[in-house]
């Protein structure tokens, strides 16, 4: 008969014994590598974010990171707990918030949404693998209700000129004029919005290298151009507008935020398809996908219980 946990640290003190909470994943991948893999995968999106904004999209990822990593250092430290800022998770939270930001955003704007990402949306749950939104998110969603100006002037690439982003269009006339514009990022929105081409190759990569499940980018990216073809607007233009590349590949497939279960995944990307489809067309606010996931995100325990596999020889006999 197998032992127990309890037994075996009873009969062999010097056991080595790691308790630690879910997601477990079976696969010869490190957090840190995985972390460093998915940074890896944003990186030619904010080349382009770059390239089409200048300097300033570069100092809203620096400060919006830096606030990240500073934050998760003190935190780690007030909780005695190993500094370990290398391993990625901090500096992706970062860079995730920053890829939601305005390219002229003011940087102590960034650095503070990264301060709010780490310390309320990360480690006031726990830290690592225990908080139940995604942090760069709850960093982005705390900026938006706070400084709502800043957060919606979107300049346009090259001149700078501010002016509507795509969504706004699509909302009011149910497609754009400029689809291609929508596919290279030649338009004014956020750094995530640079370049859908940029956005895709990454994400194929991280599914490809098994970091990220299929099932989700699939689900929203489905979902979203069903309802679209159902209300009667622009399926490609609702597909490539906003962040819903961005979140669907890099965002609501965390691990920590996202449901285990196969069935649950579906459930959980359908849900934010759907969601980000209802607030585009009927909320006040033209984009939906922050949150969309962050609703989804709190649903994710009762997903996971609504689609958990029952054990062997249960519900049997009515036992």
């Amino acid at each position: 008969m197998a032992k127990t946990t309890a037994q075996i640290v009873e009969t062999d003190p010097g056991a080595s014994l790691l308790v630690s909470p879910g997601p477990h994943i079976h696969a010869p991948i490190s957090t840190q590598s995985a972390m460093l893999t998915v940074i890896a995968s944003l990186l030619p999106a904010a080349g382009v974010a770059v390239y089409l904004f200048g300097w300033p999209a570069l100092g809203v990822m620096v400060a919006s990171i830096a606030g990240a990593m500073i934050t998760e250092a003190l935190c780690l430290w007030a909780r005695k707990r190993p500094i370990l800022l290398w391993d990625g998770s901090a500096a992706l939270t970062g860079l995730l918030l920053a890829f939601t930001l305005p390219p002229q955003l003011p940087l102590w704007m960034a650095f503070l949404g990264g301060v709010v990402g780490i310390g309320i949306g990360k480690h006031a749950f726990g830290g690592l693998g225990s908080n139940p939104f995604n942090p760069a998110l709850v960093g982005r969603a705390f900026l938006t209700v706070s400084f709502a100006a800043p957060m919606s002037t979107w300049p346009r690439p090259f001149d700078g000129v501010t002016g509507a982003t795509p969504l706004v269009e699509i909302a009011a006339t149910g497609t754009y004029s400029d689809l291609w514009s929508l596919v290279t990022g030649a338009t004014g929105g956020s750094l995530g919005e640079t370049s859908a081409v940029a956005l895709v190759v990454g994400g194929i990569a991280l599914i490809l290298k098994g970091i990220v499940d299929w099932r989700i980018p699939v689900g929203i990216i489905g979902t979203t151009a069903i309802f679209a073809l159902l209300a009667g607007v622009d399926p490609i233009a609702h597909v490539l507008s906003g962040g819903l590349l961005l979140g669907a590949f890099f965002m609501a497939t965390d691990w920590v935020t996202s449901p285990i279960t196969r069935k649950g995944k579906w459930i959980f990307a359908v849900g934010i398809g759907v969601l980000t489809m209802v607030i585009r067309l009927w909320a006040a606010a033209p984009e939906g996908v922050s949150f969309a996931i962050l609703l989804m995100n709190g649903a994710t325990p009762l997903i996971n219980m609504m689609t958990r596999p029952k054990g062997s020889g249960k519900g049997v006999n009515g036992k």
